[in-house]
């Protein structure tokens, strides 16, 4: 049981680092323009070497922000339920912390693919057109890295608690 709880952990801890570098950075998109090379991220855009913040207030963009900060919020409060699973006392009795942070990483996974989901589709069908010589970068990849991780963390904490559901008879038979 502590080894599912010790794995889901590190994959928790990766995909919250993961998650903060990808929503963080500005390579989610490179791309031609007028003969030089810009990218762009989440919140700025950069061409020819000199940055400038996304202002305006597009609709993916925004979902796209929102559903990163939610994943990694729920990411980060199941890390918190994963720490304390690894303590036996508990106030109340029916409430099984390895479940929490099980869920949690879960609802991180579901909010960091929907972000993902969006990007992608708004990316591809219009931006796509939009430049001819465009790619998407290491941001955009960690960002997919990261909900695998958030995926396996889920996986790990699941299997814990049923481990130890296994264990007090309560599990199937």
């Amino acid at each position: 049981m502590y080894s599912f709880m010790g794995g889901g952990l590190f994959c928790a801890i990766v995909g919250n680092i993961l998650l903060v570098i990808s929503t963080a950075t500005d390579y989610w998109m490179q791309y031609r323009l007028s003969g030089n090379y810009a990218h762009q991220g989440l919140w700025r855009y950069c061409m020819s070497n000199k940055c400038y913040m996304q202002t305006d207030s597009i609709a993916y963009w925004n979902a796209t922000r929102a559903f990163m900060i939610l994943s990694g919020m729920s990411c980060f409060a199941g890390i918190i339920a994963g720490i304390m699973s690894f303590s036996h006392f508990s106030s109340f009795e029916r409430f099984n912390r390895s479940f929490a942070a099980g869920i949690l990483f879960f609802v991180s996974t579901f909010f960091v693919l929907l972000g993902m989901a969006i990007y992608t589709g708004v990316t591809v069908n219009f931006l796509g057109r939009r430049f001819g010589d465009w790619r998407f970068s290491w941001s955009y990849i960690l960002g997919w890295v990261a909900m695998l991780m958030t995926f396996f963390a889920g996986i790990f904490y699941i299997c814990a608690y049923r481990m130890c559901e296994c264990r007090r008879g309560n599990g199937p038979r």
